[in-house]
């Protein structure tokens, strides 16, 4: 009776132990799985799309700097245009 209760407390401990290892998260590096077609063109257009962020910030930040020297000329312009009227109704005063 005595080996029968070890034997069964051997049998359940080595049940157990094989469960708990078979049932562990398996690591990344122990079963390396290769990138299929779909993940594959995933990652191109992951990388297609961080490009096309980074020339539209690009392009946004040129068009805010001639933007800005646009607006800089036009009023330029506008204060010439302002002087010429005033020297001209100067002129017709006289």
């Amino acid at each position: 009776m005595k080996i029968n209760r070890v034997m069964m407390l051997g049998l359940v401990t080595v049940a157990g132990g094989v469960a708990v290892a078979g049932c562990r998260k398996k690591s990344e590096s122990a079963l390396p799985k290769p990138a299929g077609a779909a993940e594959r063109a995933g990652a191109a257009l992951d990388e297609a799309a961080e490009k096309t962020a980074e020339a539209a910030h690009a392009a946004a930040a040129a068009a805010k700097e001639a933007a800005g020297k646009a607006v800089e000329k036009t009023g330029e312009v506008l204060e010439k245009a302002g002087a010429a009227t005033e020297k001209a109704g100067e002129n017709m005063q006289k």
